[in-house]
C-alpha cells in the first residue's frame, strides 16, 4: 500500500501542529485507550521515556493508556520535537507560507505535470483549498494541506494530536518543555527535499482519490494498537524504498542529530527523567532513535501493560 502520504502525518510535527486548522469533529468513543508506543531508556541512575506521537488525533483517542500517565507523572521535564513556545509563534504560519512560496519555479503551477492538474484540482475543490490560491505553492506544502485538511474532514486534527495535548497538560502541571529542533529547521529540512519526490508524493495522494480516508483510518488504528509491523510497513518501509532522499532527510538524518540530544538528557543523573515526545515513525526500525540508543548500550524495555508479556522490542 502507498505510504508517501502518510509519512507527512507521522513525520511533522511543527509545521503540521502550525497550521491554522480547527479541531477535531466528534468520532464514536473508543472502548480503550489506545495502547502505548511507550519505551525507558536508562542509564546507570537515570531514565527517559520515548513516546511515540500521532500528529492527528480525534477526541475518541482520550483518555491515554495509564503507562502514559506514569510516565508523564514521573518525568520532570518533557521534550518534544519543537519547544511549545515556537510552535506558537505566531510567526510560525507566515513564515511556512514565505517559504513554501519562495521559488515560483517550484510552484506546482510549474512543476506539477500537465495531466494531473485537473485530478489535482478536484482534490483540491473537494477539500475546501482553491486551486489558483495554491498555484504558487510548492508541492510539499500543497501535500501537507491536504492530509490536514482529510485528516480534519475524517475526524482528525492537530490541535487533538498527542503533541499538543501533552504540551497543554506540562504548561498545566508547570513542568518545563523543550524542543530538539526548531519549526525553522523541520521546514527547511521539508522546503530541501527534492521536488521530483515532492511531486511523487503529491501525485500519489491526488491518484489516492476516495480510497485516502480508508488509509488515513488503517494507519491511525495501526498507531492505536502499537501494530509495530503495520506502522514499519505503512510509512518507514515504503518510504525509504520509494523517496529514499527524503526518508535520508526527513527521518535518518534528524533521528542521528537527535540521540546525542538524548544522551545528554541521560547525563543530567537522578532527579531528570524525562518524557521525549515524538513521531512514531522516528522510533521505529533499525534507523529508530529506539534501536540507536540499544546499540550504544543503554538499558532500552518497552513499557506496555496491557500487551505483556509480547512486547519485547
Amino acid at each position: 500500500m502507498p505510504a508517501r502520504m502518510h509519512r507527512i502525518i507521522l513525520i511533522l510535527a511543527g509545521a503540521l501542529l502550525a497550521l491554522p486548522v480547527v479541531g477535531s469533529t466528534p468520532r464514536a468513543p473508543q472502548q480503550a485507550p489506545p495502547v502505548p508506543l511507550l519505551w525507558k531508556v536508562s542509564d546507570a541512575d537515570s531514565h527517559i521515556y520515548l513516546l511515540g506521537s500521532f500528529h492527528l488525533l480525534a477526541k475518541s483517542d482520550y483518555p491515554l493508556s495509564p503507562d502514559i500517565d506514569r510516565a508523564f507523572d514521573d518525568a520532570e521535564a518533557l521534550v518534544f520535537e519543537v519547544a511549545p513556545e515556537d510552535l506558537n509563534d505566531p510567526g510560525v504560519t507566515p513564515r511556512m507560507l514565505a517559504l513554501a512560496a519562495s521559488d515560483p519555479a517550484s510552484s506546482i503551477a510549474r512543476v506539477m505535470p500537465a495531466n494531473l492538474k485537473p485530478a489535482l484540482d478536484r482534490r483540491l475543490a473537494s477539500l475546501g483549498l482553491p486551486s489558483d490560491r495554491m498555484a504558487s505553492f510548492e508541492p510539499w506544502f500543497v501535500d501537507t494541506m491536504l492530509v490536514t485538511m482529510l485528516g480534519q474532514r475524517s475526524g482528525y486534527a492537530p490541535d487533538d494530536g498527542l503533541d499538543r495535548v501533552l504540551m497543554a497538560r506540562a504548561q498545566q502541571a508547570g513542568k518545563p518543555a523543550s524542543g530538539l529542533e526548531t519549526v525553522d529547521q523541520q521546514l527547511a529540512t521539508l522546503d530541501g527535499t527534492p521536488i521530483a519526490e515532492q511531486v511523487a508524493s503529491l501525485r500519489e495522494f491526488v491518484e489516492e482519490g476516495d480510497q485516502a480516508p480508508a488509509k488515513l483510518d488503517e494507519l491511525h488504528a495501526a498507531w492505536r494498537n502499537a501494530d509495530v509491523p503495520a506502522l514499519e510497513r505503512l510509512t518507514r518501509e515504503e518510504m525509504r524504498d520509494l523517496t529514499p532522499v527524503t526518508y535520508q532527510r526527513m527521518v535518518a538524518e534528524r533521528n542521528r542529530a537527535w540521540v546525542p540530544q538524548l544522551e545528554r538528557l541521560l547525563a543530567q543523573g537522578r532527579g531528570h527523567d524525562v518524557l521525549v515526545v515524538v513521531g512514531a515513525l522516528h522510533l521505529l526500525g533499525e534507523d529508530g532513535v529506539v534501536d540507536q540508543l540499544r546499540a550504544r548500550g543503554y538499558r532500552v524495555e518497552r513499557i506496555c501493560t496491557v500487551c505483556r508479556p509480547k512486547a519485547t522490542r
